[in-house]
């Protein structure tokens, strides 16, 4: 991916806007900036990431004078029926505001199985391509959530969205050490695995795209060269298909979780391993932790 730009985020440092919380296309770009409101825009660089939850944590190259930071609530108490405030920039509409109602509270691995960290709001505020990232405000203006997806089947906002609870944003990214590895993919289905050969009972990890100078990059995970339709599917092709990383096997996205975890204990420094599918052989990259 080339350069993200984040026209809202949230702050995350207890009264400093140092480290910011957006949605995780970040993880994949080799350029990230912050937009405020005038429009200044200030260099940004990721910290750590949760594709399993659908956020990353940046940090600022410095912070405009006057900037106001938002509160990060405790979004436990939300309910229900309560009125949101969500801002973004829907189709590059910058500083838009929508409003609605919490509609439903979603656990862990319940709604969105791909992302089974996230604890998700359901609203029907309306959210569209753009809005990914932005804070979902409560009355009192504190920040309750982080606008993740919706579901639509004519492309628009139908009132399904989902958005990440502040929460789970605190708890995965502040609390917790979390590793940012600079690759963005998916997770290979059966049907995707026999297609491309891969060994027997393997599913694995397809590699889209590698960020420049990130641990995935220096450990020489390689990207996807273009993008295939399988059927009906587009697939990137031409990359590394990742098997296992640290010795857990990856064929669903809870072993995602699993991994990140597991290298999340280790000391910065500490040796990594990942075994690939690189042209339909197997080999094994070697690396060190951020």
């Amino acid at each position: 991916m080339g350069s993200e730009s984040a026209s809202f985020a949230t702050t995350a440092s207890g009264g400093t806007v140092e480290t910011w919380m957006i949605e995780m296309s970040a993880r994949g770009s080799d350029e990230i900036t912050v937009e405020f409101l005038g429009g200044e825009t200030v260099p940004a660089h990721v910290v750590s990431s949760e594709p399993a939850a659908d956020l990353s944590l940046l940090q600022l190259d410095k912070v405009p004078a006057g900037v106001q930071p938002g509160k990060l609530a405790n979004s436990d108490t939300v309910q229900v029926g309560d009125q949101v405030i969500i801002v973004g920039a829907p189709y590059g509409l910058s500083y838009a505001m929508t409003v609605g109602w919490i509609s439903a509270r979603w656990p862990p691995n319940t709604v969105y199985k791909s992302m089974p960290l996230a604890e998700f709001f359901q609203t029907d505020a309306v959210i569209n391509t753009g809005n990914s990232g932005g804070p979902m405000f409560n009355m009192q203006g504190e920040v309750i959530g982080l606008v993740s997806h919706n579901i639509s089947k004519s492309g628009g906002s139908e009132g399904l969205g989902f958005v990440v609870t502040a929460n789970t944003a605190r708890q995965l990214l502040l609390e917790k050490r979390s590793i940012w590895a600079g690759v963005e993919g998916q997770i290979l289905t059966d049907e995707l695995a026999d297609i491309l050969n891969l060994p027997p009972g393997a599913l694995g990890y397809i590699v889209k795209t590698v960020v420049k100078g990130s641990p995935a990059d220096l450990m020489g995970i390689k990207g996807a060269t273009k993008v295939a339709s399988i059927e009906g599917e587009e697939v990137p092709v031409g990359g590394d298909i990742i098997l296992s990383v640290d010795g857990i096997p990856i064929g669903k996205a809870g072993d995602m979780a699993r991994i990140r975890a597991q290298l999340g204990a280790k000391p910065p420094g500490s040796p990594v391993k990942a075994t690939v599918l690189r042209k339909g052989k197997v080999v094994e990259l070697t690396g060190t932790l951020p």
